[in-house]
């Protein structure tokens, strides 16, 4: 490991508002956790910030010390970027002010915030704007990487609903980033990860909304798989915007709407939000309870809040988590069969494939008005591997890679970032499609050396790497 001198370190302290954590002091080993459990990283220091100067104060510490950066917001990414060997992590986790002016409906938002300290802030004012749907999931990493959930097929991508932002540069310069300043800097931010600064502060458009929404669940046995799925995919097509419907196959936990013989059991299950009056979400639901004999479901009106931290209990950190995603325009009837033979062989209980909607609003902008492109994506499908054990990580694995596999010819282009593992670089150029080449100028700009390469890099000079198609990883992982 890199040793820094005790002189350096103490310069460094003097100054530095947060907290220093070398390898033994007290918080270290926590420090260095993150949501993947796959993940066993050791920094040489970990910064924990309290301050957009700490954040300077940071990288030119490891400009100076020639350290590898990696940048902690929440920690939640699947691929692990929030924490490095051997180098810097700047830990954002204790910046999570939030201020919300109800009569702009506008958000001001600090990176290490989570989306449950961001969704009670704003649900205050009865204001929300896109998020995920987990709500330990950082609010900085979600919208670097694009961002969608419930709200976007009405209200469009998290990054859609970005105004400004607040930036410290590789050079340790604080600069701002707006439509109207660093214009270039702040289309590359809406989608293009880290690659281009740290971000100290998030401005956000807001939405009215609740508090409370009609949403739930309706559960289905594995046997209808086939039927359901399907009436999904084509009911899906035509809803309308205030309306998500998610669909989860999976072993059912013990819900307690459930019967008991069905826990433990490969089922299906609508997941549904409406963004809008519940008596008119309930007209427009009422056909989803007819795609089969339900094993029961779990839908009404209750808190956005409430709703948006449903699936935190299914997605706890510690566990090993490894993930395989396609982008689909269409569902067609041979991807339908692919997820129900995979579903079928779920190598853990835990394991999952879900299929996402999006389209929308979230298709209404051209793919390069932002470096997220993918905007003929209606659905984001995730295959999910997860367990407990090191002893099981091939069989896992290995599941999550055949899925991706037999899926891809029925898949469109381009991939959510966010959900690409650390084994995936060679999908990164695949992954932005047509605003590959600009996010290489714009890193070449920005970040000329690559000091910030512990994300899904995008590295600076001529364009290069697989061709535009390469899609199915090596099979080498890191663990």
């Amino acid at each position: 490991m890199k040793k820094l001198s005790r002189a350096a370190i103490e310069a460094l302290k003097a100054e530095f508002e947060g907290q220093l954590l070398l390898p033994g002091d007290p918080g270290y080993e926590e420090g260095r956790q993150v949501w993947n459990a796959m993940i066993d990283r050791k920094p040489a220091l970990i910064a924990r910030c309290m301050s957009a100067d700490d954040v300077v104060r940071s990288m030119c510490f490891a400009q100076k010390h020639d350290l590898l950066i990696s940048t902690r917001g929440g920690g939640h990414n699947i691929a692990g970027s929030a924490v490095c060997d051997d180098g810097l992590m700047i830990d954002l986790s204790l910046m999570r002010g939030v201020h919300v002016d109800p009569e702009t409906r506008r958000a001001t938002v600090e990176p290490g915030c989570t989306l449950a300290v961001f969704d009670a802030a704003a649900q205050v004012h009865g204001l929300a704007t896109p998020l995920g749907v987990n709500s330990t999931t950082g609010v900085a990493g979600l919208t670097l990487g694009g961002g969608f959930g419930w709200l976007s097929r009405k209200h469009g991508m998290t990054i859609d609903n970005l105004l400004a932002a607040e930036v410290v540069t590789t050079d340790g310069r604080r600069v701002h980033a707006s439509d109207t300043d660093n214009a270039d800097l702040f289309w590359g931010l809406r989608g293009g990860g880290g690659n281009f600064g740290i971000v100290t502060s998030f401005t956000f458009q807001l939405h009215p909304l609740g508090p409370d929404v009609l949403s739930g669940l309706i559960v289905f046995p594995f046997d209808q798989a086939k039927s359901v799925i399907t009436q999904f995919a084509r009911f899906t097509e035509t809803m309308p915007d205030e309306l998500s419907v998610w669909l989860f196959t999976r072993k059912a936990p013990p819900l307690p709407f459930l019967p008991e013989a069905a826990h433990g059991k490969e089922i299906v299950a609508l997941a549904l939000c409406y963004a809008g009056d519940p008596a008119e979400g309930e007209k427009l639901i009422e056909p989803l309870r007819g795609f089969g004999t339900a094993h029961g479901e779990h839908v009404g009106i209750q808190p956005y809040t409430a709703w948006q931290q449903a699936f935190d209990g299914l997605l706890t950190p510690g566990a090993r988590n490894y993930w395989k995603s396609h982008n689909f325009s269409r569902l067609s009837e041979a991807a339908i069969d692919t997820v129900v033979d995979y579903a079928a062989a779920l190598p853990s209980a835990q394991c999952e494939i879900f299929i996402g909607t999006i389209g929308g609003q979230a298709a209404r902008l051209a793919p390069e008005a932002t470096a997220y492109s993918s905007r003929d994506a209606n659905y984001v499908i995730n295959v999910h591997a997860r367990w407990d054990s090191a002893e099981e990580d091939e069989r896992c694995i290995a599941w999550a890679r055949d899925f991706f596999a037999e899926s891809r010819p029925f898949a469109s282009g381009g991939a959510y970032i966010n959900f690409l593992t650390q084994d995936e670089a060679d999908r990164i150029e695949f992954a932005y499609g047509p605003t590959y080449g600009r996010l290489v100028e714009l890193k070449q700009k920005y970040d000329p050396t690559n000091l910030l390469r512990m994300n899904q890099n995008i590295r600076p000079g001529p364009t290069s790497g697989p061709p535009p198609d390469a899609g199915v990883s090596p099979t080498a992982m890191e663990t």
